[in-house]
């Protein structure tokens, strides 16, 4: 059993995870679970532990057919998820991060991958990854570095994977221009407005209807609200993290709201201007910053 890492900040509490992926374990304040510990069977690297989150690096979502093609060389992966032939959410998650700074309120995690050996398959360049969480009594703040450590450029994506609470009435609002639908594959296949069915314009009920798609030109901010508990948080992102996945399976207790770079499958498809992937070159950074702060309502 991995050891948990407590931040406390006034009545919050945090719990970490370095040696799963880095994760969150739990996020207590003011009587609340304001993320929901999941066991996932399809992520067996998480070894049936309950994660309420953990970072994407360094892509987000799945890479289909784990195959994708860039400076003239075709690179396969690792399938990650079970029950796909898929490569998912990078391998940060599978990792286990170090412990580089811990204060009662504050920690960083660090990871170095070089793919050595079976290594490579979970992703053929090397990079070196940094995590920080940031507790404060009233909200929660996320910063994600990654940086090239290879001879090469290499392709970069990255985000951060919540879960929320379903109970208590839910209610979600955020604004983005265009969804993207998915094919049979769980693939992006249309891209349509975010209108209609799609839109959160109006904060309305995260309802149990399946959703499992990726928002593009988002503005940067949610708002989720539990109004039977009384509280409310506010996510935000920085520039860096245009894109936003939805997840919201169908009789389960939590929903997914992710904010990342990069678009489903966005390896395969640069071609589309805004599919978020960056391109680095050896030794240059990409970092993006996430903001949840809580309020009673």
């Amino acid at each position: 059993m991995s050891a948990t890492v407590e931040l406390n900040a006034g009545g919050a509490t945090l719990g970490l995870m370095p040696d799963v992926g880095g994760s969150i374990a739990f996020w207590r304040a003011g009587g609340m679970d304001f993320l929901r510990p999941v066991i996932d069977p399809h992520l067996v690297a998480q070894h049936g532990r309950a994660v309420a989150g953990y970072p994407l690096v360094p892509f987000s979502n799945r890479i289909a057919g784990d195959h994708f093609r860039f400076d003239g060389v075709d690179y396969h992966l690792t399938p990650s998820f079970a029950g796909e032939n898929c490569a998912i959410h990078g391998n940060g998650w599978q990792r286990r991060w170090r412990l580089d700074m811990l204060s009662d309120s504050s920690a960083t995690l660090s990871l170095d991958h070089v793919p050595v050996r079976e290594l490579a398959g979970q992703w053929p360049f090397s990079y070196r990854a940094q995590l920080r969480y940031d507790l404060r009594e009233n909200g929660l703040s996320i910063g994600i570095m990654v940086e090239n450590a290879d001879t090469r450029d290499q392709p970069v994506g990255m985000g951060f994977h919540p879960y929320f609470p379903r109970h208590s009435g839910l209610r979600l609002g955020f604004v983005a221009g265009s969804v993207w639908t998915n094919g049979p594959d769980h693939m992006p296949a249309l891209r349509v407005p975010a209108e209609g069915e799609w839109s959160f314009a109006h904060m309305r009920d995260a309802g149990h209807a399946p959703i499992d798609n990726c928002y593009a030109g988002w503005s940067g901010s949610a708002f989720l609200r539990w109004p039977r508990e009384g509280y409310a948080l506010t996510l935000e992102s920085s520039p860096e993290l245009r894109h936003l996945v939805l997840f919201t399976p169908p009789d389960q207790p939590y929903i997914g709201v992710e904010p990342v770079s990069n678009m489903n499958d966005g390896f395969n498809r640069t071609v589309i201007a805004d599919s978020g992937v960056q391109v680095l070159a050896p030794g240059q950074k990409m970092e993006g910053h996430i903001r949840m702060t809580v309020s009673r309502c």
